[in-house]
């Protein structure tokens, strides 16, 4: 089974990068992840983002699974 995790992107991400979802090689951390996608996606540098990794924000660095899904969060606010 080829080692790919599914990307969602939400707001002024989803802009950046064109699309609101993308499946691509998993880079095997939450970490190498930021990375990949700086580097594949400029735009995103001038940006705050936060992950989730099926549905769980991240507090940490994580390892990350092939199948999983990973949300790019802009930033927000409560009310």
């Amino acid at each position: 089974m080829p080692n790919y995790i599914r990307l969602k992107a939400f707001g002024m991400l989803a802009e950046k990068i064109g699309t609101d979802s993308l499946e691509i090689e998993n880079p095997g951390s939450s970490e190498a992840l930021r990375r990949l996608l700086l580097e594949q996606f400029p735009a995103l540098q001038s940006l705050t983002f936060r992950m989730a990794v099926d549905r769980k924000l991240l507090q940490a660095e994580t390892d990350i699974s092939a199948g999983q899904e990973i949300a790019l969060l802009p930033p927000f606010s409560g009310g």
